[in-house]
């Protein structure tokens, strides 16, 4: 049985999944071939406070005390990592006070339209957070978003999407800072970099609340990567994907 707290930050995409399936694709799920067992490599990294992790196409930077879990089986379609100061971080029915998910979507597992992620990057993806009572959004940022042809989008619309956003949170006496990263290539520019078989990126990070909060997340954001690609060379892609018109087709 997995920890209660991968479970629940696994519960986050599952509906994403789900009901993608759900939107047409019911009999279209892919079963890859055998691969070796995806492990956590743990380094230290230049700075003291914290430590480099790795997960198969996933590295990141994680604080010191925090630990590094897989985020699924190798068979599951959401691969990455999740991490925190306890097993059960993600645990509950409430965000956790400070943990890291850092997490991609495989369409090869799933057999759905590359472009209809974008349904779950603008819908439940962030739902964990986003639809807290104890949260708020201080900042969200649309970087792209380009609505799919079958979703009343533009003839040959690529179905791409990019955010990025920031809050807080208020459980009792503990107050966190929290950041996300969130991307559905679609058939895009985004995906010529990064995973090619990934239909969706989630990183959302939360930290107690100090005067290096801020930094904290920063350093997480921008130690992500996907494949080798890191956050901010998907965010640059998008940039530029939002200024070029659509090619016809």
């Amino acid at each position: 049985m997995l920890p209660v707290g991968i479970g629940r930050v696994r519960r986050f995409l599952t509906c994403c999944v789900v009901g993608l399936v759900a939107a047409g694709c019911r009999d279209a799920v892919v079963v890859p071939p055998p691969q070796e067992p995806t492990r956590i490599l743990v380094s230290e990294s230049p700075s003291p406070r914290f430590q480099s992790v790795t997960a198969g196409a996933v590295q990141t930077l994680i604080p010191q005390g925090w630990s590094p879990q897989l985020a699924a089986h190798d068979d599951d379609p959401r691969q990455g990592l999740v991490a925190g100061p306890g097993p059960e971080v993600w645990g509950g029915r409430r965000p956790p006070a400070e943990g890291l998910a850092a997490m991609w979507v495989d369409v090869t597992r799933v057999g759905v339209p590359s472009d209809y992620y974008y349904l779950a990057a603008t819908g439940p993806a962030l739902e964990l957070i986003t639809g807290s009572p104890q949260c708020t959004t201080t900042h969200h940022r649309v970087i792209l978003d380009h609505r799919p042809e079958f979703a009343a989008g533009e003839t040959g619309s690529p179905g791409d999407y990019v955010a990025t956003g920031r809050g807080r949170c208020t459980m009792g006496q503990r107050s966190s800072r929290w950041a996300y990263f969130l991307a559905a290539p679609g058939y895009g520019p985004v995906r010529e970099i990064g995973i090619p078989s990934s239909g969706l990126y989630v990183v959302v990070a939360m930290v107690p609340e100090s005067p290096r909060a801020r930094h904290v997340l920063g350093r997480i954001m921008e130690a992500t990567r996907f494949g080798g690609a890191s956050v901010s060379d998907l965010i640059s892609a998008a940039q530029l994907a939002a200024t070029s018109p659509i090619a016809p087709i």
